[in-house]
């Protein structure tokens, strides 16, 4: 039988990314007991980085909204990494952090990690309302204008 989750996303129109390797000195994902710590992710696609720039001057929040739906998805695409494929092995989400690279004046950092938020509820359903953090930032590693982390709760 397939993969719940994995139906899920097919239904929805949602295809996981390739898990992008370590871009410094960390692990992608780290499981302890029954969570499931998923590092930084940004709106990366085949290897490229997507939606450069910041909120409020270069990108609106409808584009930071899409860039963090795209950030949800490589989120899961490194649980399923560190799943072996087995997505149906999540039993909620915990948490998602994210930080949103925004002018000083920009106050809308929830709208945009709002787009994580949605897609991982979609996808997880009950499963997917989660405890958040939506943060602004001066800069962030590679222009990307969203990053998010994630705290999954796992079964063995």
């Amino acid at each position: 039988m397939s993969d719940p989750i994995h139906q899920r996303l097919e239904e929805l129109g949602h295809v996981l990314p390739s898990p992008m390797s370590p871009v410094a000195t960390y692990v992608p994902t780290v499981i302890t007991g029954s969570l499931l710590f998923v590092s930084g992710q940004g709106p990366v696609r085949d290897g490229q980085f997507l939606s450069l720039g910041h909120l409020g001057r270069d990108l609106s929040v409808e584009q930071g909204y899409e860039a963090s739906k795209l950030t949800a998805l490589n989120l899961l695409s490194q649980a399923n990494a560190a799943l072996e494929g087995r997505l149906s092995r999540i039993t909620r989400c915990v948490k998602l952090f994210g930080l949103v690279q925004s002018t000083p004046d920009f106050n809308e950092q929830h709208l945009v990690i709002n787009g994580a938020s949605d897609l991982i509820a979609e996808v997880l359903g009950d499963a997917g309302a989660h405890a958040r953090a939506a943060v602004g930032s001066s800069d962030l590693p590679f222009n990307t204008s969203v990053e998010i982390d994630a705290v999954f709760e796992i079964l063995p």
